[in-house]
């Protein structure tokens, strides 16, 4: 079978099953969710013994150690993917929702129902715990979805898709309701992002240059996000200790994430006392810093490009710029930022509701790291991906995020005069 037949095939069975998902019950999707936690539970030795054979693979291709770590299906990462599917099973499931219902002047009764959007392609790269997590969110949505991984992470997803296929069949839901493309032709994803007959949405998590692809030439709605240029303003007003450690966590948490902090703005009239600490601590955990001449007069930097203040690092670097104030911060990060997740540490109310209503991203944090910028710690049970966009979804997509909804008229027998 050609490639491309093979990815029609499996277009039109996700369809299919996406008939069937959006009549599910909830007690049914829920089983589901349960059982593939257990059938995650019983292969846990299976999926670590795939996962070293992709860790080898990277590591033979010369993979950096950021695109290793996301690669690395450690135990606790394990656990986290099991408590991720009994977290979604405990939300509420939104599918058939009705809201607003109204009496309009003709007598109709009018409202809105929440629907899955039908059939999601999710395109990703390293991280094999997307695989369960985006199967559980769409699952719980009634959406049946088409899962295509990257290649260095082939052996884990599909260990991973083992799981999530004894599930369905223990509560007798349709295998294609959940596909994992089993092939690392990365022609595939061309043919997944072409076929609207098929496909309700893309959402791609990965590079900038897979996203900026696939947002290209994609024929179907996508849901991104290009940068995680993430923003850590500590103002005049700021508790230095609470700065401290929201900016060591936000930076030093795990670099190669998405919500990393990869630029620290510090008001100069507490630089003098805050940057020495926060310096030393980071250089002793190797990170490498850059800063503006303002900032290299008081520790030890290399210089701070323009280019720096546009970089994602996903590495243990961090650019620093001192602020004259809080305006200021917040125009370098609407200007340089990637509206993906930015904070302020300060106690004055009065400017952290400024700074909450003038950034424009997708979370803003007050007195808390970047690293919160996360489904699971939003209590989405697990995410998607993060949207930048401003159309449909913002932020940590989970279950909502996945859902559309239509109109609803009630009547008895109502006809239309004019």
């Amino acid at each position: 079978m050609s490639l491309e037949s093979y990815m029609k095939e499996v277009g039109q069975k996700a369809r299919a099953a996406s008939r069937h998902l959006a009549l599910a019950s909830t007690e049914k999707k829920n089983n589901a969710l349960y059982a593939m936690a257990e059938a995650l539970e019983q292969a846990r030795p299976r999926l670590k013994q795939e996962n070293a054979k992709d860790l080898e693979n990277g590591q033979n291709k010369g993979l950096d150690p950021a695109m290793l770590d996301r690669l690395a299906l450690t135990d606790a990462r394990i656990d986290g993917m099991i408590e991720g599917l009994k977290q979604v099973a405990s939300l509420p499931d939104p599918i058939g929702e009705v809201t607003d219902m109204v009496y309009r002047p003709s007598g109709i009764h009018l409202g809105k129902m929440r629907v899955p959007l039908g059939v999601i392609g999710i395109i990703y790269e390293s991280r094999p715990n997307v695989t369960i997590d985006a199967a559980s969110l769409c699952l719980k949505s009634g959406n049946a979805t088409i899962l295509r991984g990257g290649s260095e992470a082939y052996y884990s997803n599909q260990a991973i898709a083992q799981a999530v296929q004894v599930g369905l069949e223990a509560a007798a839901l349709p295998q294609e309701a959940v596909q994992v493309i089993n092939t690392t032709d990365r022609e595939a994803v061309g043919h997944l992002i072409a076929m609207p007959d098929f496909v309700d949405v893309i959402v791609p998590r990965g590079g900038k240059s897979l996203i900026e692809r696939i947002s290209k030439d994609a024929r179907v709605p996508v849901i991104k996000h290009l940068d995680g240029i993430c923003h850590v303003y500590v103002d005049d007003q700021a508790d230095l200790d609470k700065a401290f450690n929201i900016a060591m966590n936000a930076k030093t948490r795990r670099y190669g994430v998405c919500n990393a902090m990869e630029t620290l703005l510090v008001n100069r009239s507490v630089a003098n006392e805050f940057l020495p600490r926060l310096a030393d601590a980071l250089t002793q955990k190797g990170v490498e810093l850059v800063g503006c001449e303002a900032t290299r007069s008081i520790i030890d930097a290399n210089e701070a490009t323009e280019e720096d203040w546009h970089t994602e690092y996903l590495a243990p670097k961090l650019s620093i710029k001192l602020v004259s104030d809080m305006e200021e911060a917040i125009d370098h990060i609407n200007h340089y930022g990637s509206h993906h997740s930015d904070a302020i540490v300060s106690q004055d109310y009065s400017k952290t509701r400024t700074f909450m209503t003038a950034v424009d991203s997708s979370s803003v944090m007050v007195n808390a790291s970047t690293a919160f910028a996360d489904g699971f710690e939003y209590g989405l049970g697990a995410e998607i991906g993060i949207s930048t966009d401003k159309i449909h979804a913002r932020g940590p997509v989970g279950l909502m995020g996945l859902t559309s909804q239509k109109y609803i008229v009630l009547g008895d027998g109502h006809t239309r005069d004019n």
